[in-house]
């Protein structure tokens, strides 16, 4: 299943160093591309032009200052992404917590990077999350989890795995699902992969493809969408490259 996609990323590594202005006009397609849909995945209404101009500090009228802080704390989280991939930091607990933070400043500081304290259910899910006094330890256990079964993985199913696992705990009141989409990318961009972009059009795939993977731990369809979703970008890549 991934052999297209290391081949692809052979490609490109061996043209590395990659020109200067080529990888400065992706990052930043690709962060607005980010911060766009995975805002969107979530319900958030500023079109694709309006999170543009709002990440260049510009206000949009009728939009609601939930909407412009989603759009800049996203992108402050990418960034927090990309300087923990340029130290080589190790995954942690703390990196989880500091993204989870990143993504609720200024919308719900009481809840920012802190573990939800109440049940809740997922909308349109049928799984149901684990009672939120045991989240603690199931987060444990997906530290466990990574640090041993999931490094014999190749990296796309350990990302892939990441996130399902992530989202079926739901650490957090809100904004579980940009933290894991986040996480997921973390998990790419340490290995030398560029980010992911699952697209608002791919909402119903997408959420569909997790509740499969939590009520019947088939994972085929989740990873059979983070697998096209890097095609993508790899493709991207290899088109500049040319």
């Amino acid at each position: 299943m991934f052999e297209q996609i290391d081949q692809k990323k052979e490609l490109i590594d061996k043209k590395r160093p990659l020109q200067i202005n080529t990888i400065k006009s992706i990052r930043e397609s690709l962060l607005l591309d980010w911060t766009y849909n995975s805002n969107a995945i979530e319900g958030n209404t500023l079109t694709l032009s309006e999170t543009k101009v709002v990440l260049e500090g510009i206000t949009i009228g009728g939009k609601t200052l939930k909407e412009h802080l989603e759009a800049v704390n996203h992108k402050e989280a990418i960034l927090y992404v990309e300087d923990i991939v340029k130290k080589n930091e190790d995954f942690s607990e703390w990196q989880i917590k500091s993204i989870h933070r990143l993504i609720l400043k200024g919308i719900d500081d009481e809840n920012a990077g802190v573990y939800r304290k109440e049940n809740v259910l997922i909308s349109g899910a049928t799984h149901i999350p684990p009672d939120y006094f045991i989240v603690p330890e199931q987060m444990s256990e997906l530290l466990k989890w990574y640090n041993l079964e999931g490094q014999l993985l190749h990296v796309i199913e350990r990302a892939a795995l990441l996130h399902i696992i992530f989202v079926k705990i739901h650490p957090f009141i809100d904004g579980n699902g940009r933290t894991a989409r986040l996480l997921l990318n973390l998990e790419l961009m340490k290995n030398g992969f560029p980010p992911i972009i699952i697209r608002k059009e791919e909402r119903i795939d997408y959420y569909n493809a997790l509740d499969k993977a939590h009520t019947i731990d088939d994972f085929n369809d989740f990873i059979k969408l983070v697998v096209d979703s890097l095609n993508r970008t790899l493709d991207l890549y290899l088109k500049l490259m040319k």
